[in-house]
């Protein structure tokens, strides 16, 4: 019997925004993104997607992003939502918070570690200064929304803290008025 072989079918191809030149600012990007620097940046930058601090790259910057790759030197807060790879040759200095990481031999890392739960289990955590940032808003909105119970959020002592999964759920419900 004769069979025809069907046409394979294409994969998706990954794209990447690639940062090669020095750049300083702050960066949000609400879209799923696979970012690489490879040059200079100063700052902060909150991604969702994958994000690769190349071998070449001088980071001195806070990042949050879903999936972090550091070969270059970072000096800055690192929040890693899945899983963070620092390895071999990377310098990083700062606190990283991150419910899953490897670390390979002949990194340098200087600071504190910080294990979370993923979203499986427990929560990934804002405070309300990340959370402002995320949503653009200045920090005493979000105090404001959190009393008022506008927000899904948790009171911590005199604060608040904030799932992120719950606020992206209520982001997509399209709660802000």
């Amino acid at each position: 019997m004769l069979r025809r072989n069907k046409p394979a079918q294409q994969q998706p191809v990954e794209r990447w925004i690639e940062v090669d030149t020095s750049m300083a600012g702050n960066l949000t990007f609400k879209e799923p993104v696979n970012l690489r620097i490879n040059g200079r940046f100063e700052g902060s930058l909150d991604a969702k997607g994958k994000l690769v601090v190349g071998q070449a790259a001088v980071v001195r910057a806070d990042l949050r992003s879903d999936d972090v790759s550091i070969a270059g030197s970072v000096d800055g807060n690192i929040t890693a939502v899945a899983r963070l790879h620092i390895e071999a040759g990377a310098r990083v200095v700062g606190r990283l918070l991150t419910p899953a990481i490897r670390i390979d031999e002949g990194a340098v890392v200087h600071g504190s570690i910080e294990m979370q739960a993923t979203k499986s289990g427990s929560a990934s955590w804002m405070n309300v200064d990340e959370l402002a940032s995320y949503l653009e808003v200045d920090s005493p909105t979000i105090r404001q929304w959190s009393e008022e119970g506008r927000l899904p959020a948790e009171r911590v002592g005199d604060g608040w803290k904030f799932d992120r999964a719950k606020i992206e759920d209520w982001l997509a419900q399209e709660r802000i008025k």
